[in-house]
């Protein structure tokens, strides 16, 4: 299992990736937060509220997610990290294999 760490401008955004991951099978489920993010941007700093995508999926999924993103995105260089989950619960486990492809 893996979680991805995606990144939106908005909400309206992340819910719209969040729904077409989960509707494809690609995700099990994803959680959204909101977030402040401070980063270079065009050579100076940039403060923006943006929000979080955390993706619970597997590595097979990565290239198809990561694929998806960059068709819905509207950042020019989104955000997708994979993070390798080294434990997780085996009746959490069991259903996430359940809900994806």
């Amino acid at each position: 299992m893996i979680l991805i760490y995606i990144t939106c401008p908005n909400k309206k955004e992340a819910k719209k990736i969040g729904q077409a991951l989960v509707e494809k099978r690609l995700a099990g489920c994803v959680n959204i937060f909101p977030i402040e993010a401070i980063y270079w941007w065009e050579g100076k700093i940039t403060e923006d509220k943006e929000f979080v995508l955390i993706v619970k999926t597997f590595e097979k999924n990565f290239s198809k997610i990561e694929k998806l993103v960059r068709k819905l995105h509207s950042y020019e260089i989104p955000c997708i990290i994979s993070i390798p989950v080294e434990r997780v619960n085996n009746s959490y486990l069991g259903w996430i294999r359940g809900e994806i492809k």
